[in-house]
């Protein structure tokens, strides 16, 4: 990947994930996100209009690996907003038909483009010419009519259906997330097997909110599409612990004078112990 796109890339992330932290609002932290992806796109684009690409390979490469990269996230945030925008207000039984409904109309575009994703999700690349080339659409490929309105310098005629499916797989996590977290809090069950001892959190909480950032920030969980609260509020109820005003505190840990992940540190060091003097046990 050109450096210019990899650091691109890589500080749209870090921009994303600080909104997640700092705003807890969904339907505002997705209006600040698309602002900030159509910026990166546009930078982007900017870039792809300055360079000639070496190979078709390399060309391939971009709109078919990188871009809908970039442009999944503006599907995944659009998308994000407008179903939290026209969520009813009602009781579970309501809020549970129209998250099924939308997890149809995810199936239904599945089964409109099931030749493509079975073509893309097997790694296929023998018509990879035809679809991620610019200005190498068949016409007898049956092509969204966007596509002829899009910038073709910027544009592929499948570079956007890649986009599509990888923010629909992220789309669904959220809904079935969404209906997971409904269904335990209807039943009130913690846990469908309950662990025959209780772990309880010793260690100061500081270093449990140094945890939860950096597995947040790793995304280890839900494919790195799990909010920030909901982390917190699961590792709160696992631990039965109240984590206080985290974001408040990861400020604090943020200006730390010596090591500023000393929790994380010391985690490293242990472990590392521990094999070396397994090691030696051999």
């Amino acid at each position: 990947m050109n450096p210019r796109i990899n650091k691109l890339l890589t500080n749209l992330n870090d921009q994303l994930s600080f909104l997640d932290l700092e705003i807890d609002n969904e339907s505002t932290r997705c209006e600040h996100a698309i602002e900030v992806i159509l910026k990166t796109l546009e930078t982007l684009k900017g870039i792809i209009n300055k360079t000639k690409f070496k190979t078709n390979s390399e060309e391939i490469r971009f709109f078919k690996e990188i871009k809908p990269q970039f442009t999944s996230k503006l599907i995944f945030y659009n998308t994000l907003y407008k179903i939290v925008m026209k969520r009813p207000n009602g009781g579970a039984r309501i809020v549970k038909k129209y998250y099924n409904n939308e997890l149809i109309k995810l199936k239904a575009f599945f089964d409109n483009e099931l030749e493509f994703y079975k073509y893309y999700r097997s790694g296929s690349i023998y018509l990879d010419h035809k679809y991620f080339l610019r200005s190498k659409f068949d016409i007898k490929m049956s092509l969204d009519s966007y596509y002829f309105e899009t910038d073709r310098n910027f544009a592929t005629s499948h570079d956007f259906k890649v986009a599509k499916i990888l923010a629909n797989d992220l789309i669904q996590l959220h809904l079935e997330n969404q209906l997971i977290m409904i269904d335990n809090k209807d039943s009130g069950e913690k846990s469908q097997h309950k662990p025959n001892l209780k772990m309880i959190w010793t260690s100061p909480k500081v270093s449990l909110i140094e945890l939860l950032y950096a597995l947040h920030t790793e995304g280890v969980f839900n494919n790195g599409a799990a909010d920030l609260k909901d982390i917190a509020e699961y590792l709160e109820y696992v631990f039965e612990i109240n984590l206080g005003q985290y974001r408040r505190t990861f400020l604090e840990i943020r200006t730390r004078k010596s090591d500023r992940v000393k929790f994380l540190t010391s985690l490293n060091k242990s472990l590392l112990k521990r094999m070396e003097d397994t090691d030696e046990g051999i």
